[in-house]
């Protein structure tokens, strides 16, 4: 299996696009100055971190979506993690934090700026339903809580822990 790491770190004052940090430090609320345009639904300890991979963001720009790292307002923009393997309840090291899934992201009409059908091409009923095998599976990107506090690099390598589900 190739190694998995952290391409970027993204942040932003409310709202996307999040714009790359040279380092992130990583709270149990996510990464110090992000901050959520609507608090009411993002951020929060179970929502602490959104994880997008480059490999699904180059998908999306292949069915012609003009996106980039960050654009989809994901804290980590990753490389070699495999978008289909993750699941509810996994937990992986990233550098020296340690975080867990607790979501796949369900995507708001936030994402439209970047095409009509963006949200139906990154999410489905069967994502919604929890079908792994879904060719959209976690393309929208996957919340996770922090377990460990820490700092975190481009570069730092991804690494799971274990499954709690």
């Amino acid at each position: 299996m190739p190694s998995a790491s952290v391409l970027q770190i993204n942040v932003s004052l409310g709202g996307i696009p999040k714009r790359p940090i040279p380092a992130g430090v990583v709270t149990s609320l996510g990464i110090a100055g992000d901050a959520h345009a609507n608090p009411q639904v993002h951020g929060g300890p179970r929502q602490a971190i959104l994880i997008i991979t480059s490999e699904g963001i180059d998908e999306l720009k292949a069915q012609g979506f003009p996106l980039y790292h960050g654009a989809l307002g994901e804290n980590l923009t990753t490389r070699g993690l495999d978008r289909r393997s993750l699941r509810i309840g996994q937990r992986y090291r990233i550098g020296e934090v340690l975080v867990e899934i607790t979501k796949v992201r369900s995507p708001c009409e936030t994402l439209s700026p970047y095409g009509p059908g963006i949200q139906k091409a990154v999410y489905d009923q069967d994502v919604k339903d929890g079908n792994h095998t879904s060719p959209r599976w976690c393309l929208s990107g996957v919340y996770a809580s922090v377990l460990r506090a820490g700092t975190i690099h481009p570069g730092d390598p991804i690494q799971l822990v274990d499954e709690t589900a």
